[in-house]
């Protein structure tokens, strides 16, 4: 409560409580400060707040009792919501004026085949628990000083050894850099790395968040077109600072990024002052040939910006991811998760790093690889048997998803069909949404992750009659 020190104080007094009763702030059957409290408060006079009390009691809206003071009124009153001022002359810059954001999760559908989402039952949850609660118990508040923007030595130098072990990155604890996931690590990487109109290359089809985020700080966001072995370095504009990848397991198609072309890229880098950010979203979970090695591996001119999360292999909700960068833009990225969001919590940190190093996340892969290998198994029998005469799996090796694309000579509304499918409690998406500017392709992009084995053929069975009415 303030008071502007003109006019009539009893009535500012009497008009901010009625508000606060009428919107809901003051409750029925909530206690008041006393009077004289109050008005020590405000520096006013006992009698000013006295009066205004008294006034609200006779419109109903308080009632003392003898003894035990003043309260709001326990019977009903018609409530408005409360909202800050509407602010119809001040306007958010044109990108984010009819940006679309997430849809909020409605429920579990009957079948979901949603993209990139785990299956958190698999997740050792008590496992985790435990180590959460260990590192409360020993924390300590100390000296009461923010933590390290980069990330707990501990947890950095645990993703160093996994990483390594598990994907082939060369790192030690000082390369990494801890992010609220891979979302984070790329809004600091075009923090650092690009300037306003700066061309920045994506893939097309790609990952829609990536592109968005690029613009959003300003980018020309130019997308460049996939084949079978990955982005089309021949098609990189040569203006470009920063290119933007998911070679392992490229997003949505699946397709991994041949060697001949990843030595490409980065020869292409090279000759064009340019660094290349490597997203590496879900490459533990493998399930045919040989891994690659990751681009960043085979820098040798410290061009590489090596991103990952935990979202896939943990839970989601945990939003952990890190950035592995080389020497020279450390600093810088180091400043701008300063200057961003300080660092993340750090009990969580400490749980994350003791997942690491005594072996649970390792064998939690292990496990769940097994679970979505079948998964996937049942998955592409279920298309060949339901959708072979109107859709195509493109081949991949890894992830939690499979892209199927819309058979040639075959005209499919891919958009009707998702449409619906989803009023039928069946969830995929269309490769539609993963376009940038280029003509969209046509397709269905689908989901393994989170639906149980004994649900799928049953799932994709439902989608016939709905690709038939789409034709």
């Amino acid at each position: 409560m303030t008071i502007t020190g003109t006019g009539d104080i009893a009535t500012q007094i009497y008009r901010q409580i009625l508000d606060a009763v009428v919107d809901g702030r003051l409750r029925p059957g909530e206690r008041l400060p006393p009077s004289r409290e109050l008005a020590r408060r405000l520096a006013v006079s006992r009698n000013t707040v006295a009066a205004a009390y008294e006034r609200l009691t006779a419109d109903g809206y308080l009632v003392g009792r003898v003894g035990a003071g003043t309260y709001v009124c326990l019977e009903a009153l018609d409530r408005r919501p409360r909202s800050a001022p509407a602010g119809r002359d001040v306007r958010p810059r044109a990108f984010w004026r009819d940006l679309a954001l997430s849809k909020a999760a409605t429920g579990p559908a009957q079948y979901d085949f949603t993209v990139g989402v785990p299956d958190t039952r698999l997740f050792p949850l008590d496992t985790w628990r435990r180590l959460v609660s260990r590192e409360l118990r020993h924390a300590t508040i100390g000296t009461g000083d923010y933590g390290d923007p980069a990330g707990l030595t501990g947890l950095r130098t645990a993703i160093a050894r996994y990483i390594g072990v598990s994907r082939g990155v060369r790192a030690a604890a000082d390369d990494v850099l801890v992010t609220h996931g891979a979302q984070q690590a790329l809004d600091l990487i075009a923090r650092v790395m690009v300037e306003p109109g700066g061309r920045v290359a994506v893939e097309e089809p790609g990952y829609p968040p990536a592109r968005l985020l690029f613009r959003s700080l300003g980018a020309r966001v130019v997308g460049v077109p996939v084949d079978d072995e990955g982005i089309d370095v021949a098609a990189l504009p040569a203006d470009a600072r920063v290119v933007y990848v998911t070679p392992s397991h490229q997003y949505p198609l699946g397709v991994p990024m041949s060697v001949a072309r990843r030595a490409a890229l980065l020869a292409w880098a090279e000759r064009h002052n340019a660094v290349v950010v490597e997203d590496d979203y879900d490459s533990e979970y493998r399930f045919e040939d040989r891994p690659l090695p990751p681009l960043q591996s085979l820098d040798r001119h410290g061009r590489v910006l090596y991103v990952g999360t935990f979202a896939k292999t943990m839970l989601p909700m945990l939003r952990t991811g890190f950035l592995v960068a080389p020497a020279s833009l450390l600093p810088a990225l180091r400043a701008a998760k300063e200057l961003s969001d300080w660092h993340n919590e750090l009990s969580t940190q400490a749980a994350l790093a003791a997942f690491l190093a005594e072996g649970h996340l390792a064998r939690h892969v292990r496990k769940t690889t097994l679970v979505y290998a079948e998964r996937r198994a049942r998955l592409a029998t279920a298309l060949r048997r339901h959708l072979a005469p109107w859709l195509v799996p493109v081949r991949s090796v890894a992830g939690l998803h499979v892209c199927a694309r819309v058979a040639p000579g075959v005209h499919l509304d891919t958009g009707e069909v998702a449409r619906r499918a989803a009023a039928a409690g069946v969830v995929v998406d269309t490769l539609t949404r993963f376009r940038g500017d280029a003509p969209a392709q046509h397709g269905l992009v689908i989901g393994y992750g989170a639906i149980p084995a004994d649900r799928i053929d049953d799932g994709i069975r439902r989608l016939t009659p709905m690709i038939k009415a789409s034709l």
